[in-house]
């Protein structure tokens, strides 16, 4: 895909727009195999694809470095690496995984990383949440519960994604809340990609209810078992 040429002295938030309209292209084709492992770019090349300035490709090539989807090397130029050294924790590559052709592979990755952390966070949260915070889960169950029964699945994905990250933070674990984004992008991409029910399961929202109930009661016990249910449920309807 080539982007339109940049203009000179555009505003900052123009500019912004560029850049990730470069590094989501070129991002996405490298995931997708599209731009294949081992494949040699060059910003002169990458100048003339996208028609922008040599500073708006190195900076949009650092972007990418830092995941890990190119390395530069000397007297050879920008060189793609493959799957096994990117950055598979960056919310960019899981969203790209999630738009492309390893879709299915990458749900069911994201689901297994949720089984192993979320009812362990659960259990923590139980032991470590604030006051306010087992309130606020409460509210949140309440509002799943609401939101899903009438269908409004917009509106459920912000709830839901509120939900679960404040799982993570509460749990007082700094590894597990890193993991915020990583969640983030695989809640919205089951809606994105229509494996979302117009309502959601029973299941789903009495689970909801249930972990949030444990946690604000302090019942770690339970709110690990209510969370491994939700996610054996997520789990079953990926496979």
């Amino acid at each position: 895909m080539t982007a339109q040429s940049a203009p000179t002295g555009m505003p900052a938030a123009t500019a912004e727009v560029f850049h990730t309209r470069i590094i989501d292209s070129l991002g996405q084709d490298i995931v997708d195999g599209v731009v294949p492992e081992g494949t040699r770019l060059t910003i002169e090349g990458l100048q003339q694809q996208f028609g922008v300035s040599r500073t708006v490709v190195r900076d949009c090539m650092r972007v990418l470095e830092s995941m890990n989807l190119i390395v530069p090397k000397r007297r050879i130029g920008l060189v793609v690496q493959g799957p096994g050294r990117w950055n598979v924790y960056d919310a960019r590559i899981i969203r790209w995984r999630l738009n492309g052709p390893g879709r299915a592979a990458q749900f069911r990755s994201l689901t297994h990383l949720r089984r192993a952390v979320e009812p362990v966070a659960a259990a923590l949260a139980a032991q470590q949440a604030s006051p306010a915070q087992r309130t606020r889960f409460v509210e949140l169950g309440q509002d799943l519960r609401r939101l899903g029964e009438s269908g409004e699945l917009v509106e459920f994905l912000g709830v839901d994604i509120e939900f679960h990250t404040l799982v993570l933070e509460a749990s007082g674990n700094e590894m597990f809340g890193a993991l915020r984004g990583v969640i983030a992008e695989v809640l919205s991409g089951r809606t994105h990609q229509g494996l979302m029910p117009h309502n959601p399961k029973e299941h789903a929202l009495r689970t909801h209810e249930q972990v949030a109930s444990a946690i604000a009661a302090g019942d770690s016990a339970a709110a690990e078992a209510c969370m491994a249910s939700l996610l054996a449920e997520v789990s079953s309807a990926i496979d």
